[in-house]
């Protein structure tokens, strides 16, 4: 049952190409099934979330963590009557754009683009790219031609000057909402908060595995501490010398419990206050997925814990520092000699429009080149990074 205000797949504002109805699927679960069968989504199992792939085979990878996001998506969806097809949908679908090595990728191919003016880069912006352009699958059109609802779940951020650019060519679509500062779906706005509980928790537990942050460490997180507390109070045995991963799982496992159940209380309370009675209330009301506020802090204080005792290792930096040399050479590399891209992206950088001198010109191979590059998995491109440069980084 859902609640009067979530997104019907039965109303949809529909796809850019329009498209029968299936006998047996609504619009979201085709949408769903599209992500994943796409390419983008099985690249995902080899690109990076913190650790890289080759540091250890059950580091969390793009996939497991879009995996992740989609079971605490779909759990919060259920409580508060919201449509699970859709959030599973954005959730499997909102890092299809993420380059390789995680953010150090993604940081560093912005520079490379900001640097010769041609827009930056921005993962989620190229996510969209990814389903409405770069997937070819079809003989009618690029891209997956996913419904208007998924689209814009899966554009979480988005400059004006990137939503400009997007109204110009699709008016009334999916940029229209940064510029007149309209809310997106629940079901989007439910996903931002599922990715940011995922990533908190798995991180915890990959910092850990890795020796990176010790639970004595985490003494000073109010929020981790509280749960292990109880977890050790009820269970002694997780007092053991042996006995820390356990520990560790089960501490979390109640973090994350409270995390999504103060989430289902205090969004159902905004919800009540706003009065909403059809979907489209909620693009005018404010953000309304949320948490209270001592769980926001409490999250909060934890962010800041892995942003200084794990992001920002010196281990950590090392692979960061190599992994942003392997972009940028990369990046040279293929504007320097489009044709060393595989045939349809050197096709691309090639033909006509992007062969001249002019800044047009320039602008269109180079975003080719992100393109290609944003689509790599770590391996590939430091694969890559040796066959071009002679040099084995992250290997």
């Amino acid at each position: 049952m859902l609640a009067p205000y979530a997104c019907d797949a039965a109303a949809t504002r529909g796809r850019r190409y329009p498209e029968q109805p299936a006998p047996t699927r609504t619009d979201f679960q085709r949408d769903r099934d599209r992500i994943v069968h796409s390419t983008a989504f099985r690249r995902l199992v080899y690109k990076t979330q913190v650790f890289l792939n080759h540091e250890g085979d059950l580091f969390r990878t793009r996939l497991t963590h879009s995996l992740e996001v989609a079971q605490l998506a779909r759990s919060l969806a259920r409580a508060l009557q919201l449509n699970e097809d859709l959030v599973e949908t954005i959730a499997l679908a909102h890092d299809l754009g993420h380059t390789p090595f995680g953010h150090a990728g993604q940081d560093e191919l912005n520079e490379c683009m900001r640097l010769r003016q041609r827009g930056g880069f921005e993962h989620n912006l190229q996510s969209l790219r990814v389903v409405d352009e770069l997937e070819e699958r079809y003989p009618e059109y690029n891209g997956l031609n996913l419904c208007f609802e998924t689209r814009e779940g899966i554009l979480k951020h988005c400059s004006r000057a990137d939503a400009l650019r997007l109204e110009s060519t699709d008016p009334g679509g999916v940029g229209q909402r940064f510029l007149k500062r309209w809310q997106p779906s629940l079901e989007a706005q439910l996903c931002n908060l599922a990715d940011e509980i995922a990533y908190n928790a798995h991180d915890i537990d990959d910092g850990f595995r890795s020796g990176l942050i010790t639970l004595n460490q985490l003494e000073n997180v109010a929020l981790f501490q509280r749960f292990r507390q109880s977890a050790q109070s009820e269970h002694p045995s997780l007092s053991a010398p042996g006995a820390s991963r356990r520990l560790m799982y089960e501490a979390i496992r109640r973090m994350l419990s409270a995390q999504v159940y103060d989430v289902i209380a205090a969004t159902q309370a905004a919800i009540g206050r706003a009065k909403l009675t059809k979907p489209d209330d909620v693009r005018y009301a404010g953000p309304l997925v949320q948490f209270h506020a001592d769980m926001r802090q409490a999250s909060g204080e934890l962010k800041a814990f892995l942003l200084k005792q794990l992001y920002r290792h010196p281990q950590v930096m090392q692979t960061t520092q190599e992994a942003k040399t392997v972009v940028k050479d990369l990046f040279d590399a293929y504007l320097n000699a489009p044709a060393e891209m595989q045939a349809g992206f050197a096709a691309r950088a090639m033909a006509d429009e992007c062969s001249g001198t002019s800044d047009i010109a320039d602008a269109l191979r180079a975003r080719v080149v992100a393109d290609y590059i944003a689509g790599m998995t770590d391996r590939f491109a430091a694969r890559e990074h040796a066959r071009l440069t002679g040099r084995q980084l992250l290997l």
